[in-house]
């Protein structure tokens, strides 16, 4: 072998040896305990490009429902990291707090008085103790540990479409922006729909997204997109001027895939 192809072997096979491997880090990840759900919480939490802890900047807060790794975690921070590069900047830097399931049945649902679904789901109705949770604990904790500004968001699809309804309807100051995607609004067959809404007295903007989804599995015959179309009225027919909505049908999804594409649609209308 001559002397120049040698040189150039070893090179590359040192270069092959000295190979490193560093893990891709979006975040971070946390251990809460809550006194309120009697366990601890795990929160993945993505900090955007550019943070630091002890930086004077102040970040919107986007809390995650549904927010485990194998959830929706990742490709909605995804989204938020895409929709905040410079050359874009449709959504604000933006902190991720991905709140990771433990019972999503237990901690979206409120109480029902249907007999089969409290016979089918007897550790459902507790969403009252999430919701003490989030006010109580979470916002706190983050707001306590973190450098956030004011700005807070709620994203919660399906049974957590529901959660962020129930929380709209009966403590709407908790959040700034409501993403409500897919709606589970068939639960003790419709009643939040005839739930009278707590008084808004400060600005907040509301998302509805819903795909060609159907019937809803519920012992009462609910269609989902119907269901959706008819919490947008409600809220439109509130009074005052404080709550804007927008209600986005997409016909092309269905249950499975909705979220995706409505989240990236609702940044579209939240910071036009």
């Amino acid at each position: 072998m001559n002397r120049p192809l040698l040189t150039i072997l070893l090179f590359f096979i040192a270069n092959f040896t000295y190979a490193q491997h560093t893990p891709i880090t979006l975040g971070e990840t946390v251990q809460l305990y809550s006194k309120e759900l009697g366990e601890t919480r795990r929160l993945n939490i993505y900090l955007p490009e550019g943070y630091h802890s002890g930086d004077t900047t102040r970040y919107s807060v986007i809390y995650l429902l549904d927010g485990g790794l194998d959830e929706d975690f990742i490709h909605v921070t995804g989204l938020v990291q895409f929709d905040s590069f410079p050359w874009i900047k449709r959504v604000p830097k933006s902190i991720v707090v991905g709140i990771v399931n433990v019972d999503r049945l237990r901690d979206f649902t409120y109480p029902t008085s249907v007999k089969k679904e409290k016979t089918t789901y007897p550790k459902a109705g507790h969403s009252g103790n999430f919701i003490a949770f989030l006010e109580k604990e979470l916002q706190p904790y983050i707001q306590k540990n973190y450098p956030v500004n004011k700005q807070k968001t709620l994203i919660g699809e399906s049974l957590g479409g529901l959660l962020a309804t129930e929380i709209l309807l009966k403590n709407p100051p908790l959040f700034d922006h409501y993403l409500i995607i897919s709606p589970s609004l068939w639960w003790d067959n419709g009643s939040l729909l005839s739930l009278k809404a707590a008084s808004i007295q400060k600005p907040i903007r509301v998302y509805i997204g819903v795909g060609k989804e159907g019937l809803s599995p519920s012992e009462q015959p609910h269609i989902m997109e119907v269901d959706a179309n008819l919490l947008a009225e409600k809220l439109k027919n509130l009074p005052g001027k404080n709550v804007a909505i927008y209600f986005d049908y997409l016909p092309q999804e269905d249950h499975a895939t909705i979220g995706h594409p409505a989240i990236f649609n609702a940044f579209k209308w939240l910071y036009q």
